[in-house]
């Protein structure tokens, strides 16, 4: 049994945000894999988010908003006995320029909190994520200077719509992401880093 998590917020507020481009790519997934039946999601409250198994693969969005994502997903791996390895995260990530993708096994949260969430929930962080650049969210100050934004303003940013002149960009990411997947279940993580990072 695989598990791939799609990380977002929940709610029409948040849907097309940066921060909920784990839940587009795992949308455009679900969509990808059963272009006939068009499977859709369901309410599993006991796992507190939206499910769909296609054989043995299970697809989530928790719907416990992004800082406490890692409940759902430790719910779901301990009720069906799923290995670390089995587990495939879909998150955005705010240093990666928009349209780049990075997949790898383990490592760190680097400062995004639902990825923090899932390690501290599953006490490793052994598990497999697929990131997606959103954009750096640099401030400029002019010809050539950018600093880091405020906190603040980083709440703010990721939770903004991509601008206009980015949503082709985030459209062919996310069909990337897609294909990504798709890699990494068919031919396995080793495969799919070579082609995508």
């Amino acid at each position: 049994m695989k598990l791939i998590v799609g990380l977002g917020n929940p709610g029409v507020k948040y849907e097309s945000t940066r921060h909920n481009i784990g839940f587009m790519v795992i949308d455009e997934l679900l969509n990808d894999l059963t272009p006939k039946k068009k499977s859709v999601w369901t309410n599993e409250n006991k796992y507190q988010g939206k499910m769909v198994r296609i054989d043995d693969l299970l697809l989530l969005k928790p719907q416990t908003y992004m800082n406490r994502s890692g409940g759902s997903v430790a719910l779901v791996k301990n009720f069906y006995k799923i290995e670390f390895e089995d587990i495939i995260v879909l998150n955005d990530d705010i240093d990666l320029p928009l349209g780049k993708i990075r997949i790898r096994k383990g490592g760190a949260s680097a400062g995004h909190n639902g990825v923090k969430s899932i390690i501290d929930h599953l006490a490793s962080p052994e598990f497999i994520r697929v990131r997606f650049g959103i954009g750096r969210g640099m401030l400029s100050l002019g010809k050539s200077d950018a600093k880091n934004m405020h906190r603040q303003s980083v709440e703010q940013y990721v939770v903004s719509l991509f601008y206009e002149n980015e949503a082709g960009e985030a459209r062919k990411m996310i069909k990337r992401g897609v294909e990504a997947v798709e890699t990494l279940l068919k031919d396995g993580l080793e495969k799919a880093m070579n082609k995508f990072n």
